[in-house]
């Protein structure tokens, strides 16, 4: 079976079209800047090792960048698939849904739910509802599976979902603890099974623009650091993380207007707002290097941040089998992988700082071995995860 994963952004569109079952990716490509007319397109043939990257380009709306990629999928010379009705399933890493928190068909019903909840994931959801509307139009017949980004977490007790609200807005809102980040999460559960024989006791850091983390225990998910929306857990790039709810109104006492208040918790908070520097944590490490105490607290922020839900998974799951670094930073920083490790040693924990130095594209275990606790790294999959998850969809 043909799954074409598509992974959307606010401004972007991420593609993948994989035969199923057996994991092999056939071409990826990738849309950035998506509604201008200096966008850049890129598609590769997995195949042959044919890619190309158009710059400059006008590409205005998503229905055109999906042409594009769907035109080079059927190329005589570069394609891999004869025709677009090849393609059985699509299926989405879509963010969040009002009642539908799994693995679902995206019918007209679930997409009303998405509308639901514009107002939590509007940069998630707004994207993705043109984008599959969009795919509806070019891809007719074709079965749009929705991965939602919950689905991993609908095993966490309700205890750890629950919020000290009246309990008739949980049951009126569905205000409750979501958790995000599940095709990652879930990706690395599919990863130490395959690697370790099963997961045992894991928590999995995924570490980047956006950031979580979750306790898994025997493969399945028990808490997340996300709560109802993606401002939640820790600090991200722009997004404020964990806050006190009472600084809201507190704000608009002072004086702060709705729209001034949601644009700082949105888009000039976390990472940036601490830092006065940069929403990257590289461009923060060489501030913090060069003496700027802001941006030096913003690292240690972030790391603590860390720290405390890794002490805390650690007590709910009674014990530690394996802590997992993903995503962009997670991957890509040492210094990140070595405040963490070196916060907790007292669990066990010895990391090799050689091997926590040195980059791979594999998953690899950065742990000595006298360490009671493996440590990974493990590069993030989160369109295999997708893929697995449409074709497995019945």
């Amino acid at each position: 079976m043909k799954v074409l994963v598509c992974n959307v952004g606010s401004t972007s569109l991420k593609f993948k079209l994989f035969d199923m079952p057996g994991d092999k990716v056939l071409a990826d490509g990738k849309v950035e800047r998506v509604g201008r007319t200096d966008a850049i397109f890129h598609y590769g043939n997995r195949e042959t090792g044919y890619t190309i990257q158009l710059e400059n380009q006008s590409i205005l709306s998503y229905a055109e960048g999906i042409r594009r990629y769907l035109n080079c999928l059927t190329d005589p010379e570069h394609g891999v698939i004869p025709q677009v009705s090849e393609i059985e399933r699509v299926g989405f890493k879509t963010v969040l849904a009002k009642g539908f928190y799994g693995i679902h068909e995206l019918t007209a019903e679930v997409l009303q739910a998405m509308e639901d909840y514009l107002i939590v994931a509007p940069a998630h959801n707004g994207p993705y509802l043109e984008a599959i509307r969009q795919i509806q139009q070019v891809l007719p017949g074709v079965k749009l599976v929705g991965v939602f980004e919950t689905a991993f977490h609908t095993t966490i007790p309700q205890a750890r979902r629950i919020y000290g609200i009246p309990y008739e807005w949980y049951e009126e809102y569905g205000i409750q603890r979501m958790g995000y980040h599940g095709a990652s999460h879930g990706y690395i559960a599919d990863v130490l099974t395959e690697q370790s024989g099963g997961t045992g006791n894991a928590i999995s850091c995924h570490l980047g623009g956006s950031g979580s983390l979750c306790a898994i225990q025997n493969g399945v998910s028990v808490d997340n650091s996300f709560g109802f929306s993606l401002q939640t857990g820790l600090i991200h790039a722009n997004r404020i993380g964990d806050t006190d709810a009472y600084i809201i109104p507190y704000l608009l006492a002072q004086g702060k207007s709705v729209e001034e208040i949601t644009k700082g918790m949105d888009k000039q908070g976390g990472l940036l707002g601490i830092s006065g520097v940069s929403n990257d944590l590289r461009d923060i490490q060489i501030a913090a290097e060069g003496g700027n105490e802001r941006a030096q607290l913003a690292i240690d922020a972030y790391c603590a941040g860390i720290i405390h839900y890794v002490g805390a998974y650690y007590a709910e799951l009674g014990g530690l089998d394996h802590l997992v670094f993903t995503g962009g930073i997670g991957e890509n920083s040492s210094l990140v992988r070595e405040k963490v490790c070196g916060a907790v040693t007292h669990f066990g924990i010895v990391l090799d700082a050689q091997k926590n130095a040195q980059r791979s594209a594999q998953a690899r275990i950065i742990s000595a071995e006298a360490s009671k606790v493996k440590v990974w790294v493990i590069p993030a999959n989160e369109e295999l995860g997708i893929a697995r998850r449409t074709y497995e969809y019945r």
